[in-house]
């Protein structure tokens, strides 16, 4: 992970986290460093955090997952200073950042939702847009719009909200399903095609989605096609009494988003989303993520199991759990600790399962409870 010397660029408002945890010699970017990180052969995993298993290589790979832990805690330390006492939420939202996923947080009103991509988006030195959906917003007001230019008697598209490196999506089921659809190509292949002309959108890119579960008037749920290309569906849920007592002694003199520090640039997002896809998975691991995607196919409590598109979801969130502990491996952990926020919004229940007030949360449950969990080699 870099560290920079001095403010550059980024405001101080009397606080610089990296002056905390600025090492001895400050590290080279991590986007320059992720070529050291040899092609290794494949290393058995470990059951715990404490002890590496004998004969796995440590290396380039094993000092730049420490990095990729520190700049994953120093970010999300900065989040919390805005949402206080949910720092699992915290972590899953990073998590689906650094997997080049995109985030669907649903909540009552009130609990933090919006707060929390606006603290994303403060945290990381990039650019990023608030589209407010409404039922008359249209398609052409997310992607953009070919106007006719006079001047040059020719058409030229002006990019809409959807280009930038974070867009938040705001009560994105308050949109007409047409309008809802203008996400879908943005958000799987990472581009907007206009008059058959195709416009990349930056890298990194994240859509962080909100909608109310509870005011269901005037709003049109996701299709399951829109669902599926969510990486991860998360709550932020309540605070506990403590953290809500902090908010309101904070108030209005504490914290506030406008003035969070950045401690990230665009281009440390991207060198560690690179370094990411390079954590190594064990055959076994491979092998225990197919199984517990496999069996959301096979449950009588499921009309629709999840897709191909969830074991990739699921392997890429592993990779990035497992390098914001600081191993270049995944364990069977990572995929257990994220299957249901990456899953469980997949699933369709059976009219018989919803009759018994069954949730999707359930399901995946007592699939990863009856699924034998691989050893340690």
């Amino acid at each position: 992970m870099s560290h920079y010397q001095g403010n550059h660029g980024y405001p101080q408002q009397g606080y610089d986290p990296l002056d905390t945890a600025r090492p001895a010699e400050p590290y080279s970017p991590l986007e320059q460093t992720v070529q050291a990180y040899p092609q290794q052969a494949a290393p058995p995993y470990q059951q715990t955090h404490q002890q590496v298993p004998a004969g796995v290589p440590g290396g380039d790979g094993a000092a730049l997952a420490g990095q990729f832990a520190q700049r994953f805690q120093l970010l999300a330390g900065n989040i919390e200073r805005i949402i206080r006492g949910k720092r699992e939420a915290v972590e899953l939202a990073l998590v689906c950042l650094f997997s080049e996923g995109h985030l669907l947080v649903e909540d009552v009103p009130g609990t933090g939702k919006t707060t929390l991509a606006r603290s994303i988006a403060a945290s990381v030195d990039a650019e990023w847009r608030r589209i407010q959906f409404t039922p008359d917003l249209l398609p052409s007001d997310i992607t953009g719009v070919s106007i006719f230019n006079q001047a040059h008697q020719k058409f030229e598209f002006h990019h809409g909200p959807v280009f930038a490196n974070i867009v938040l999506a705001d009560e994105i089921n308050r949109a007409s399903p047409k309008t809802q659809s203008a996400l879908l190509e943005v958000m799987e292949e990472r581009r907007v095609t206009v008059d058959a002309e195709p416009h990349p959108v930056p890298r990194p890119f994240l859509v962080v989605a909100t909608q109310n579960p509870v005011d269901m008037d005037g709003t049109y749920p996701l299709p399951e096609a829109q669902l599926d290309r969510f990486l991860m569906k998360i709550s932020v849920g309540y605070p506990d009494h403590a953290s809500e007592v902090e908010v309101l002694k904070g108030m209005p003199t504490g914290p506030q988003i406008e003035n969070l520090p950045a401690v990230a640039r665009a281009a440390d997002v991207a060198g560690m989303i690179d370094f990411a896809t390079r954590i190594h998975v064990a055959d076994p691991v491979y092998d225990y993520i197919v199984a517990l995607v496999g069996a959301t196919r096979m449950s009588r409590e499921l009309r629709l199991g999840a897709s191909p598109r969830a074991s990739l979801a699921l392997l890429r969130a592993s990779r990035v759990r497992a390098a914001a502990a600081g191993r270049h491996y995944v364990v069977p952990e990572d995929v257990k600790a994220l299957a249901v926020p990456v899953i469980a919004h997949r699933l369709i229940l059976t009219a018989d399962a919803e009759l018994r007030e069954r949730t999707a949360a359930d399901v995946v449950g007592e699939i990863l409870a009856g699924m034998p969990v691989p050893q340690a080699a």
